[in-house]
This record gives C-alpha cells, sequence and structure tokens, in this order.
C-alpha cells in the first residue's frame, strides 16, 4: 500500500519544512517540499512527522521483568511485550535492550536471576513476530563480578547481539568516584554506618581485583564475535585511553568534561542520558548532558531508565537554542550513523519508514502515531 502523508512539519537532515512524504511496502518513497493535492493524501494537520526514535540504551526491560524487590514475572515473553509496548508508546522504533551480565553488590542479585529469561524473551518475540518494533540486544558486562564471563560466554552466540559495553562498579572510581554519594545510596536502602564503610571495604578490594581480571577476558570474547564495544561511565583521559585500546567505539554516559573531550580526541562517539536533559543535570554529579551538547561534543541520547525521557530531551533541546532537525538528530540520524543502522534514522527516500507523527502541547511531546516500516505500530 502506499500513503501520502502532507501538510506535515518533516524533520530533515538539515532544516524542518512543511511538506509531503510518500511511502510504500515499508519504505521512503518520496520527501518533497510543500502540500499534496493527491486523492487519498492524509492531512497530518501540521504535525511534526519525525524518523522513528533509535534508542541505544535502555534497562527498561529489567522494570517488566522484575516489578518490585523479591518478585521476578513468571512470563518471561509477556514482561518483553510490555516493555516493547512502552518503547512504541514513547516514538522509538528501534531498541538496544540493554541486558546486564553480573551484578555489582549482593542488591543486583535479581539480574543474574533474570539474565538468561531476558535475552530468551527478546529472541523469540522477535522470532515470532509479535514485537511492535525492532529489537537488538546490547549485553553491558558488570567487570566486578566473578561469576561474569560464564554467564556472558553462551549468550554471545544470540542472533540479536549487537552490542557490548564495560562497566566497572567499584567504589571510589567512575560513577562511584564519590564515596559520600555511595554511602547516601547505601543508606537509602538501609545500611549504614560501620556496616556500610566494611561492605565498602570488601567491594573496593574484590571490584578491582575482579575488573583487572575480567577486563580482557570479556574484551577477547566481543571481538571475537565481532561485536562492537563500548565503555561506560568514563572519568578521566586515562578510561578513555583505555577504552581505545580495548578497541570501543562509543563512550556511554562520560562523567567529565575532560572525558567526553578526549573521547572526541580518540575517536569514540559518546552517548549521554536523556533523563540528564530534561531534569537539567545528572542526578549522580556527572557533567550536563545540555553542556555536552553545546561544546559539540555529544553524539547520541539514550533513554536509560526513562522512556519517555528520550522525546522530551529532543523538547527541551528544541525549545532552548537548538534548531528543531538538531534535536532529533541525537536520537536518530546520529545513533543511527554510530550503530551502522544505514537504512533508517532519517526522513529520505530509500529508507525504512520508520516514522513519529507528533505535536507539542505545554511544552509536553504528545506522540500521535508510531510506524515501523509504514505499519502504525501505536
Amino acid at each position: 500500500m502506499e500513503a501520502i502523508l502532507t501538510n506535515a512539519r518533516l524533520v530533515l537532515d538539515d532544516r524542518t519544512i512543511v511538506g509531503t512524504l510518500v511511502h510504500r511496502d515499508g519504505v521512503i518513497r518520496e520527501v518533497a517540499e510543500g502540500r499534496s493535492a493527491a486523492a487519498g493524501a492524509i492531512d497530518l494537520d501540521g504535525d511534526i512527522l519525525a524518523p522513528g526514535l533509535i534508542e541505544v540504551h535502555t534497562d527498561n526491560l529489567d522494570k517488566h521483568f522484575c516489578p518490585r524487590p523479591g518478585v521476578i514475572w513468571p512470563n518471561p515473553l509477556a514482561a518483553a511485550l510490555t516493555h516493547d509496548a512502552q518503547m512504541a508508546a514513547a516514538g522509538v522504533t528501534t531498541v538496544y535492550d540493554a541486558v546486564c551480565a553480573g551484578g555489582y553488590d549482593g542488591g543486583q542479585d535479581y539480574r543474574r536471576a533474570i539474565f538468561h529469561s531476558m535475552i530468551e524473551a527478546v529472541e523469540q518475540g522477535a522470532a515470532a513476530g509479535v514485537f511492535r518494533i525492532d529489537h537488538h540486544i546490547h549485553i553491558r558486562c558488570e567487570l566486578t563480578d566473578p561469576t561474569l564471563t560464564g554467564e556472558l560466554e553462551p549468550r554471545l552466540a544470540s542472533p540479536l547481539l549487537a552490542l557490548v559495553s564495560l562497566m566497572d562498579h567499584t567504589p571510589g572510581q567512575r560513577q562511584w568516584r564519590d564515596l559520600d554519594d555511595l554511602r547516601r545510596f547505601m543508606a537509602s536502602n538501609g545500611l549504614t554506618g560501620a556496616a556500610a564503610d566494611d561492605l565498602l571495604r570488601k567491594r573496593m578490594e574484590a571490584g578491582r581485583a575482579n575488573a583487572a581480571e575480567n577486563r580482557p577476558k570479556v574484551v577477547a570474547m566481543a571481538q571475537a564475535r565481532g561485536a562492537p564495544l563500548a565503555s561506560h561511565d568514563d572519568t578521566t583521559v586515562e578510561h578513555v585511553r583505555e577504552a581505545r585500546a580495548d578497541g570501543c567505539v562509543i563512550s556511554e554516559f562520560p562523567t567529565t568534561l575532560d572525558a567526553a573531550r578526549a573521547a572526541r580526541a580518540e575517536g569514540l562517539a559518546t552517548v549521554a542520558g536523556a533523563p540528564n536533559v530534561v531534569r537539567g543535570g545528572s542526578h549522580s554529579g556527572g557533567v550536563s548532558a545540555r553542556e555536552l551538547a553545546g561544546e559539540g561534543l555529544l553524539d547520541a541520547l539514550s533513554s536509560d531508565y526513562v522512556p519517555s525521557s528520550l522525546l522530551q530531551a529532543v523538547e527541551r533541546l528544541a525549545a532552548s537554542e537548538t534548531p528543531l532537525h538538531e534535536a532529533f538528530a541525537f536520537a536518530t540520524s546520529r545513533p543511527a550513523a554510530m550503530l551502522g543502522l544505514a537504512d533508517r534514522g532519517r526522513l529520505a527516500a530509500g529508507l525504512r519508514a520508520d516514522l513519529i507523527r507528533l505535536r507539542v502541547v505545554e511544552g509536553a511531546p504528545v506522540l500521535r502515531e508510531t510506524l515501523v516500516e509504514g505499519r502504525r505500530v501505536l
């Protein structure tokens, strides 16, 4: 079937125009300025028509497998389907489901319990054709876990595996470089005083040893599989250089301006959190994503733990001094280029008709339709 969408604000690579987009058989066939008078043309009433969003790192799937502490949902595919619907409702048409291999403390044990079933559920849903959007697997590896490589090895054969990232949550560095912040986090989970300090010492000793042993093994395993590598929470220039030496091509969530600058100098693409943009800063003391964008050091945004934040972040950037097409690029064409997805991420003839229709009301983006390869999924 052919669809002619007209009177839309089309978000192109270099500008936004009022125009018409034609798609047929899941592919964009024509993008033109001006309204169409063709019979059957669908008037979009001046709504924004943009490429579908590309999510590079979301742990939203976790929430549906473990909706409350100690509760693991008994039907993995049902949990994955709910996550899929939520991502479609956030305007995401391509998602890299960030599944955590290993945990960094006892409180993360639930991730070990659901790791394999999460990947299997995504594989099952994709194979059965029941998902609304396009799913890929992003395995984020907690290097401080002594069981990591044994858990990881069988999952590297997944046909959906598209990215492997290296995480190190050893206290005293990266995201947890401020031990007082970590103590406050631990206190929120009921652990304080001498007990907290004792656990910190043990985690620092074990974390350093395990990460040193696991890192070269995981890098070798990912390279043997041919999966691209990303680093996580780079804080210093040395962290970025280590990532580059390991063959990483992406620096996810750099926590300082120095690390982001080093990533740019070393040729690593950068990803920052969309919640950081929406909230006006990092919740854990990291660098502002808006500052990275302003400095030309940002390649892509990720919704991370709030699916709707990706579209909200685009709106927030566009409401400031960023042109609409540039704001959308952080969630469409730039992540597509970063991940080698040459068939999507832009409104151009010959590309997938992954599209979202929306308008903005009182600063809130209102999603009206999500299309994947021309098929309406929301």
